[in-house]
């Protein structure tokens, strides 16, 4: 049966009775996890086979991007901010490719050993520090390093087995304004954005496997932001770009989702903008009020989700047993002391 096209989340470190209802419901097609949702490996593979008790089919997904966007922690590996491999590249190149590649690598690897499907990274956005909620999330600041930097972590992600999702398109960098918590407005030309922050997406559009856009609004191009806006998703990225991987939005209950009017209406215009999944986070009532709306709408699922399971073939005893994995660790953890 197709995924429904909802991703929500949980309070604890277990289900509890609504959750398992929810999760079963056939709206409902993934899960994203939290720091709140993680204790131990050891809570964590019982909470992930209790979900995959009840939905196997379900996509679970993670924030793992490194630095501060790090939910699980203890007993991974500390991932630095994408920033430093940026500086590194500055001087050495090489070096720092190669690392790109062992950090996505193991960052994907130790996900998929848990039972999880996907991270949600990497970051293409362009870090001109102007955007506080970018800032060191992003590899660099000059589009070329960011596609070089960007390509090569995604190169590990696929070797461990798991898709990249491309964020947050066409580039969050540009402005000052936090989307979690305001309407961001970017005014530049659309000549502008596309010569510079939409580079690496343009350049690696066969590399990433989905995108997520942001909820912020380019005026000079529409007036709505480019998660509903048929204009970014279908002329731009599914036309003239031709990507046909999965698109998600960002989470609906975001500040800068609020223009789009109530939960409902909000998911009505991300689907009908061209997203293949839409996430409503930290806001149950809003995702029951998505889920209401599904219910009664006649959304036609899309194919493009069932591509996104993970392809984990390791456990996580196994995986640390690997010569790979110590050698990416001690490479990271090399790299994250040097940095501080």
């Amino acid at each position: 049966m197709p995924l429904g096209p909802l991703m929500l989340d949980i309070d604890g470190l277990s289900t509890t009775a609504q959750d398992r209802e929810l999760l079963a419901h056939p709206q409902v097609g993934g899960l994203i996890l939290f720091a709140r949702n993680y204790q131990s490996p050891t809570q964590l593979a019982a909470l992930i086979a209790d979900i995959r008790a009840l939905r196997a089919d379900i996509i679970i997904a993670v924030d793992q991007e490194g630095g501060r966007v790090q939910r699980l922690k203890q007993g991974f590996t500390r991932l630095p901010p994408m920033r430093c491999l940026g500086e590194l590249y500055q001087t050495q190149p090489g070096q720092a490719l190669q690392l790109a590649r062992q950090t996505g690598w193991l960052m994907a690897a130790e996900v998929l050993a848990e039972g999880i499907d996907l991270s949600f990274a990497p970051v293409l956005d362009i870090g001109c520090d102007i955007s506080d909620v970018i800032g060191d999330r992003a590899f660099a600041s000059c589009a070329d390093d960011i596609t070089a930097l960007s390509a090569a972590f995604i190169d590990g992600m696929h070797e461990a087995g798991m898709v990249a999702t491309a964020k947050h398109f066409p580039g969050h960098g540009g402005v000052k304004a936090d989307s979690h918590v305001a309407i961001p407005l970017d005014e530049r030309s659309f000549e502008e954005i596309d010569q510079q922050d939409m580079q690496p997406f343009r350049a690696l559009t066969t590399s990433y496997d989905a995108v997520m856009p942001a909820h912020v609004i380019y005026s000079s191009v529409d007036d709505l932001p480019a998660g509903f806006s048929q204009h970014w998703l279908q002329t731009l990225l599914r036309q003239e770009m031709a990507f046909d991987g999965v698109i998600f939005s960002d989470d609906l209950s975001m500040k800068g989702a609020s223009v789009a009017g109530n939960f409902a209406e909000r998911a009505r215009a991300a689907l009908d903008a061209g997203c293949d999944m839409v996430l409503v986070c930290n806001d149950r009532a809003a995702a029951l009020e998505v889920l209401d709306y599904l219910e009664a709408a006649t959304i036609t699922p899309s194919h493009r989700l069932a591509r996104l399971t993970g392809r984990n073939t390791f456990s996580r005893d196994s995986l640390r047993a690997s010569p790979q994995w110590r050698t990416a660790v001690d490479a990271v953890q090399q790299l994250v002391e040097t940095v501080g």
